[in-house]
């Protein structure tokens, strides 16, 4: 994996058995691995961010953390603008597991496509701090954001 590039992984979603009787129960997600390298910085911050139906949080950019983001529940799509201006959109749900990963200095923002709340696991490499002010709030006035608007 290139550290520097916008990157998605497709998780491994494994169903899960009854030790009884052997039906399906469940399933298991693996998310990260350390031996799957895909993280290559220690770990800073894991936490769990909402996102409410149909609401956008974003776009902004972390100027010293790289960050990892998969949807546990529910269902968005990230958006993300490269190097050289291009968007880039990366659905993630409980459905359709992927880790997306965002370098610093990347803007990125993303929507919620259910009619629930979205729940999206986060891991970043830099703990956050109050008052460190690396996040800086980005504009993708030119992004078609309606196109969104029946999706699920």
């Amino acid at each position: 994996m290139n550290e520097n590039n916008i990157n998605k992984f497709n998780l491994e979603l494994h169903p899960t058995k009854d030790i009884n009787d052997n039906h399906v129960n469940g399933s298991l997600t693996v998310i990260w691995r350390d031996w799957d390298k895909i993280i290559k910085n220690p770990l800073g911050m894991i936490y769990v961010s909402s996102v409410n139906s149909k609401e956008i949080k974003g776009p902004h950019l972390h100027t010293k953390r790289n960050t990892y983001f998969v949807c546990i529940h529910g269902k968005v799509v990230f958006v993300a603008k490269d190097e050289h201006g291009k968007y880039i959109e990366i659905e993630s749900g409980e459905d359709n597991p992927v880790l997306v990963c965002i370098p610093k200095n990347y803007a990125s923002a993303h929507i919620n496509l259910s009619d629930k709340i979205s729940r999206v696991l986060v891991f970043t490499d830099i703990a956050w701090k109050p008052h460190d002010n690396e996040m800086k709030n980005i504009s993708f006035d030119d992004y078609d954001w309606s196109k969104w608007n029946n999706a699920t």
